[in-house]
């Protein structure tokens, strides 16, 4: 029952002079609470005996008011040192989970459900902050207050009605141990349902639009009462349990106090109690009714704390896949050159390679575009330079001749920039989303930010201009928008190397023109990686690769693309006919020849072929 205790160890121990204070104070006050019954017996023999003065009443009334305001005093600091220590721990636990969250990777995420984990955030650190608040208070009462109150009466009073009174707790004992169990198993079953609907409801809202489009909303509407009724039905169970703790108890204090009532009036007619003690024990019977209460509650408490701790420490043990260097990192001022060598890889969840043997070169200022059938490898590509999964490959990916695992993640991600295809913007202003990367920047770089994405002309349009909120994830905008403000975000930081995974899907061909026309106008000296299934796309950059089943099948410029009629020339004639683009906008020799010099980087080409089968 204890072991969530021992298992906060660290925290109690860290906070110790907290504790210290709330404990002896507690401590303290078992002591001071058990003198009124005292004085009150003996004040009924004064004056059942007619020995009662009024200097001994004012002695009384004096020692009472002093009891009260120790009482008091010692009160509010006990409570406000142990629920202080409650509410500061669940403050270290979340803020432990959200710098574990922010650890992690990709494979984490896929492995646990985002409503489970809010579930492990919220539920389970409220039921731990209740074991060190309330939980410590019902220890403290239900043993060292039970304690006193027992050995007060055994010394005080009577030693053989204390001891008879005492037949129904190791019943109690039983019973709550038995109970405690049961409730362990129950609550922690009930908070596993609680994850699965906080993920259905998260889910729900946010394909809401998916949901509406396909008139699921009945369908949905009965999934998630059979969710709210698997939920409901596991908080029953553990109620049922919770319910028969008091119960239980209160039946077992109701012997007590037969027990005491009727031993106690034989031993006063046998003259071997007074009436002032008996009415003093009875006070004290009545004072074991919270302990004893505060006994079941205690279980009850801790059971939830274990549960929801072994929760919360299974997410706190999942290690990263990726393991920073940290301060051990090779220093690299400039991200010069970028080299795959012979590099394959597979992700961990996965039996087979995504990449093979892919062997490129990438110097800094250049351009290099990736292209292929779906599914091919494209993302797969970009992201390696992310590192968000362990190097489970052959091969390596240096970057100015310093392997990617040597580099400090901190230090890799500074010289990054990254637009997914699914743009995720934060439920913010416009101005905000564009400024996540780059706090400080000013209203000028914001601009000119948004105006090499193409959204400056938006604005306008915005019913509050920069200050609009977009809504969770964008929801108010198109999704081209959305794919432009996180452009913008991306572009606002000028990072060394710029990544665009298929970022411009959503975009019409003219826009998709002038972003690319600003991003080579601004980023000369930068390097740029542009994944699309567009080739207009990647028509002006230095050098384009084609990958197919994971493998480069083709690489050159357009032009020698173009020439060798290969899949690649297949598809760019192909959307632009479907465009309906004028062909004397197509990128001719002569316009490759007037762009000026262009230095293609190595490149290994595994597989060499005119078109992809």
């Amino acid at each position: 029952m204890f072991t969530v205790l021992r298992k906060l160890g660290w925290f109690f121990w860290a906070h110790r002079w907290r504790y210290g204070v709330a404990l002896g104070l507690l401590l303290l006050l078992n002591f001071v609470e058990i003198v009124p019954p005292d004085l009150v017996g003996n004040a009924i023999d004064h004056m059942n005996q007619g020995t009662m003065t009024t200097h001994y009443l004012v002695q009384l009334v004096a020692v009472l008011i002093g009891i009260t305001v120790i009482s008091y005093v010692f009160g509010f600091t006990w409570m406000y040192q142990l629920f202080g220590g409650a509410n500061m721990l669940q403050r270290t636990l979340r803020a432990r989970l959200m710098r574990h969250f922010l650890r992690m990777t990709p494979t984490f995420f896929e492995r646990n459900r985002t409503g489970d984990l809010m579930a492990r955030a919220t539920n389970d650190l409220n039921a731990v902050s209740q074991t060190a608040g309330f939980g410590i208070l019902t220890l403290i009462d239900s043993t060292t207050f039970s304690a006193t109150i027992l050995v007060t009466m055994g010394m005080l009073i009577s030693w053989k009605l204390t001891l008879l009174s005492l037949i129904p707790l190791p019943v109690m004992a039983y019973a709550m141990t038995k109970y405690g169990r049961i409730l362990h198993d129950r609550f922690t079953l009930a908070q596993d349902a609680f994850g699965d609907m906080n993920d259905g409801v998260l889910e729900t809202i946010s394909g809401i639009r998916v949901v509406r489009a396909y008139a699921q909303e009945r369908r949905q509407e009965a999934k998630f009462e059979q969710t709210i009724e698997d939920v409901y039905q596991k908080n029953i169970a553990v109620a049922r349990i919770d319910a028969l703790f008091d119960p239980t108890i209160n039946i077992l204090i109701g012997i007590t106090y037969l027990i005491g009532l009727g031993y106690g009036t034989y031993l006063v007619f046998q003259s071997q109690l007074t009436i002032g003690q008996l009415t003093s024990f009875n006070v004290y019977l009545g004072m074991l009714i919270w302990p004893m209460l505060a006994f079941g509650q205690l279980i009850n408490i801790m059971q939830r704390g274990n549960a929801s701790l072994d929760r919360v420490n299974e997410t706190l043990r999942y290690q990263p896949d990726v393991h920073d260097v940290g301060e051990d990192g090779v220093e690299v001022a400039i991200p010069d050159v970028i080299v795959f060598d012979d590099l394959s890889f597979r992700y961990p969840s996965s039996d087979t390679d995504i990449l093979r043997h892919i062997d490129l070169t990438i110097r800094r200022g250049q351009t290099i575009g990736i292209v292929g059938r779906t599914g091919s490898g494209k993302s797969t590509l970009i992201r390696q330079l992310l590192r968000e999964y362990p190097p489970a490959y052959a091969g390596s990916l240096k970057i100015a001749g310093v392997p990617i695992e040597q580099l400090r993640l901190s230090h890799l991600h500074s010289w990054l920039g990254y637009v997914p295809q699914e743009s995720m913007l934060f439920s913010r202003t416009v101005a905000e989303n564009v400024r996540f990367a780059a706090p400080d920047a000013t209203d000028e770089e914001v601009r000119r930010a948004l105006e090499m994405a193409d959204f400056w002309k938006d604005v306008a349009a915005l019913p509050s201009g920069l200050d609009t909120l977009v809504g969770e994830k964008g929801v108010s905008l198109s999704g081209g928008q959305k794919q432009r403000i996180a452009l913008a975000r991306a572009l606002i930081t000028k990072p060394e190397i710029l990544l665009l995974d298929d970022a411009m899907s959503a975009v019409d061909a003219r826009t998709e023109a002038h972003i690319l026309a600003a991003i080579r106008r601004e980023r000369k000296g930068h390097t740029t990686l542009i994944a699309t299934h567009r080739m207009s796309a990647v028509a002006h950059a230095d050098w384009i690769v084609v990958l197919d089943d994971g493998e480069i099948v083709e690489a050159g410029t357009h032009r020698d693309l173009m020439r060798r009629g290969g899949w690649y020339c297949e598809q760019y004639r192909r959307q632009q006919a479907e465009t309906g683009l004028d062909t004397a906008a197509e990128v001719t020799e002569e316009n490759w020849a007037n762009d000026g010099e262009r230095h293609a980087p190595a490149v290994s080409v595994a597989v060499e072929r005119s078109g992809v089968e």
